[in-house]
């Protein structure tokens, strides 16, 4: 069974830096794109950065400069290294990976950016 459970996130000011980790289990993920997404109240869920099978990434233009995301294949995790936090980055993030024509999500980690 596929699970991703993120940690990481907590209540921060704005300038400081978090840093999310995704520990995925149930397959090995490493031939797999994962991404981070994240939903702020009343708004959609958008993706925040992706990272390929080969580390190739791909970033929102909100967090580009800001966020760096990486993977260890060995541990099955995927990181989110958030800097320079802003208040408008205050929502749940969430890890995915597609795996064929299923979308799996974790529960989601709440970061909160105070100005």
């Amino acid at each position: 069974q596929v699970q991703l459970l993120e940690s990481g996130g907590g209540l921060v000011q704005a300038g400081d830096s978090l840093r999310l980790s995704c520990a995925a289990s149930g397959r090995t993920f490493s031939s797999y794109v994962m991404g981070w997404f994240r939903q702020a109240p009343g708004k959609q869920r958008e993706l925040v950065a992706a990272i390929g099978s080969a580390s190739s990434t791909n970033y929102a233009d909100s967090v580009k400069g800001r966020f760096t995301i990486s993977r260890d294949n060995a541990k099955n995790t995927v990181y989110l290294q958030m800097n320079s936090l802003k208040p408008e980055d205050t929502a749940v993030y969430y890890c995915n990976v597609l795996l064929g024509s299923r979308n799996y999500w974790g529960q989601g980690t709440q970061v909160t950016v105070s100005s």
